[in-house]
């Protein structure tokens, strides 16, 4: 069935839905896409063209792939890993904790850090979507942990879905720990998975302060999905040498970016 507004809408949002499109059936055609959105194959291909120099897709003849997944490391092995930088990182962000606060914590290996770094006579709520990052929580008698249920997605260990959303959606916080995937000044938060999408808007909407912890290999990166702009955090925690693009970009935009010496 043809989009009825396709031909007028932006390429942007017509390159979303590709997007969605690909993770949905595995492949994409131009000939097919080309019915499906009421456009051209030349506006097709330029679309794959753009996404696929955004590291998005995977160009072959006729039509795309998705990139291969091997560019990414799952849950427990990004957890296993032991990385000085990314421990420091989390342990200044844990200083940022204040009895009596709310807390949300998103999903994520460093977010996880960040929970098992905690002051141990800290006393606060902890709202999460992550069954591992709500265990770490559980050990500190001063905390009290609200678990978000739903459909818990194997490669980020959290859950999604309308039972999480409803939960999120009805808490004030005072502070959120947002897990990212990638962060661009220009396209803003994204991430590799459709599912989490939502789940991190509705964080961000939920909280009155949010804050970043990221290795530099996030900045300057693009993954599928965007979640919000770069403007919906407040506070940017990241190495102090970055290899591709500039801390300054994010400051200019009003974030507070805090680097940590290696």
């Amino acid at each position: 069935m043809h989009d009825q507004h396709a031909a007028s809408e932006l390429p942007s949002v017509r390159r979303q839905k590709i997007l969605l499109i690909l993770e949905r059936d595995g492949k994409v055609m131009a000939s097919e896409l080309s019915q499906h959105f009421a456009v051209s194959e030349d506006t097709i291909r330029r679309d794959l063209s753009e996404l696929a120099s955004a590291g998005l897709v995977q160009r072959v003849h006729g039509g795309a792939l998705p990139r291969p997944k091997d560019t990414g490391k799952d849950f427990f092995t990004r957890v296993g890993e032991t990385d000085e930088v990314k421990t420091r990182l989390a342990q200044l962000a844990a200083r940022r904790v204040q009895d009596g606060q709310i807390v949300l914590f998103d999903s994520g290996s460093t977010t996880l850090q960040i929970a098992r770094s905690l002051p141990a006579e800290i006393s606060i709520t902890a709202i999460t979507a992550s069954p591992m990052i709500a265990i770490a929580l559980a050990d500190y008698k001063g905390i009290k942990v609200i678990l978000a249920g739903g459909q818990l997605n194997p490669a980020t260990m959290s859950a999604s879905g309308q039972e999480t959303l409803r939960l999120i959606e009805g808490i004030k916080a005072d502070l959120l720990f947002t897990g990212v995937c990638a962060i661009h000044p220009d396209v803003g938060i994204s991430s590799l998975h459709f599912d989490e999408v939502p789940v991190k808007q509705a964080m961000l909407d939920s909280a009155s302060h949010v804050v970043a912890v990221t290795m530099a290999d996030k900045l300057g990166a693009v993954e599928p999905f965007v979640v919000a702009p770069c403007n919906r955090i407040n506070t940017l925690i990241t190495e102090q040498q970055v290899a591709s693009g500039n801390v300054e970009d994010y400051r200019r935009l009003g974030i507070e970016v805090v680097q940590v010496d290696a």
